[in-house]
């Protein structure tokens, strides 16, 4: 899934983790120590294609955001819920420990993505009992002969064959019998 706007992250750990599972260019804050140079970009690339802030949910996360607003006030915001963020071994809070689910139910409804060559559109497959569900990604994996994939990976590979809505509603009807 390409997703148009460029996230802005706090570090480079963060942008691993996004771009793990979404076709997605970052800005990276470097934390609370954010440039000028940095604030500058952000606001050039907000001008041109959108940017949506998503920090870690504790409070340097909070400053950052509000630096940011301060000079792009109309950027998107996406946001994680602490207790999905946090990393219970290290007892660390931040983005890169959060699980795909809660990632893409963070950015779902701020992101555009680019699917205009696509039979299937992000919201029906949504729609699918796909994401968190390993074993009805296998079975349907299975049944297409495309090999075991992720969430994001079963998305494309379903485009990549042209498949429609209807026809994944076909192949599941053909499962359940």
């Amino acid at each position: 899934m390409k997703i148009h706007e460029v996230i802005v992250v706090e570090g480079e750990h963060d942008a691993t983790r996004l771009k793990e599972l979404f076709d997605v260019e970052t800005i990276i804050t470097n934390g609370s120590a954010i440039s000028k140079e940095t604030l500058s970009l952000i606001q050039q690339v907000n001008n041109k294609r959108g940017v949506i802030v998503f920090c870690d949910p504790d409070y340097p996360g909070e400053q950052i955001r509000k630096k940011i607003m301060a000079v792009v006030p109309h950027a998107m915001h996406a946001f994680l819920r602490k207790e999905d963020a946090i990393d219970q071994q290290k007892n660390k809070v931040g983005i890169e420990h959060a699980s795909d689910e809660a990632l893409i139910k963070a950015l779902e409804y701020v992101v555009t993505f680019d699917l205009a060559d696509n039979t299937l559109s992000w919201n029906e497959y949504l729609e699918f009992p796909f994401i968190g569900n390993k074993e009805a990604r296998k079975d349907i994996c299975e049944q297409l002969n495309i090999g075991y994939c992720n969430a994001k990976t079963l998305f494309k590979r379903l485009n990549m064959l042209s498949l429609s809505y209807h026809d994944i509603v076909n192949l599941l009807g053909d499962n359940d019998e």
